[in-house]
């Protein structure tokens, strides 16, 4: 399952917006061993086409440096699909190559008509797509805590 903050979904969707009728692209970084997504960075779609995304080799170079001296890791991988629905094409499946990244698709296909563009996550790993539920929350604060993490209050 991705638990993700509303606020980074708010920035996909107004990247996949901004870009259509390009895909767009991103990655959101998080503290190494933790699986929780907090740095939003939006990538320039090299390709710059409707239907392909592709990450600059040189700002991705500069990201995963990044991402090293801070102890983070790609969390989130994200793109949008402007024709079709959010599923991953074999493009997709071909370039995944983190895989214990949480694999983002938003479809801008028939946004004009909608408050909120189809938005689905997978895990892609040796080429096989599992997709997962997604939980939006406003913080990380209090989610995944069950029953026995309410602080007591005597």
């Amino acid at each position: 399952m991705l638990v993700i903050r509303k606020d980074l979904v708010d920035e996909i969707v107004a990247h996949a917006r901004r870009d259509h009728p390009d895909e767009c692209c991103g990655v959101i970084a998080g503290p190494e061993g933790t699986d929780r997504p907090e740095r939003f960075i939006p990538m320039i779609n090299a390709a710059r086409s409707p239907t392909f995304y592709e990450f600059e080799s040189g700002d991705l170079l500069r990201l995963y440096r990044e991402m090293d001296a801070n102890d983070e890791v790609p969390v989130v991988i994200y793109h949008s699909h402007t024709a079709t629905q959010a599923y991953p094409s074999r493009t997709d499946v071909s370039y995944a190559s983190e895989p214990e990244a949480h694999y983002v698709l938003v479809s801008t296909r028939d946004d004009q008509d909608t408050e909120e563009p189809e938005f689905r996550s997978y895990r892609i790993v040796d080429g096989e797509i599992s997709e997962e539920s997604v939980e939006v929350v406003e913080s990380y604060m209090f989610s995944h805590t069950g029953a026995d993490d309410v602080p007591d209050c005597r």
